[in-house]
């Protein structure tokens, strides 16, 4: 383990992007809603979010160091398989409906 200090940039680059993964997490149901209390699905803006780290992802190829990298990759790949989760089981549901 490294002795160096994450510098001011990296805790604040790795705090927005546990906002961003955080409202991933509210907005999949896997989170309570601080706001209403209350735990609800709604795919249409964590497709938004998980878009928006996509976007983070790809504006900061090359500028990010290992942590923020690992972080952002990891944070994406559990939020694209829960998302997939719910979207299947969301089409089910709907098919099984009709």
């Amino acid at each position: 383990m490294s002795d160096q200090k994450p510098d001011q940039n990296e805790l604040m680059f790795i705090g927005l992007l546990q906002s961003f993964v955080s409202s991933a997490w509210i907005q999949l149901g896997r989170q309570e809603n601080p706001v209403t209390g209350k735990t609800e699905i709604n795919l249409k803006e964590a497709q938004f979010t998980i878009d928006t780290l996509e976007m983070i992802k790809k504006k900061t190829t090359g500028n990010l160091s290992d942590k923020e990298q690992q972080i952002l990759k990891s944070a994406l790949a559990d939020l694209k398989l829960k998302f997939v989760e719910l979207k299947m089981k969301n089409d089910s549901d709907n098919t099984e409906d009709n």
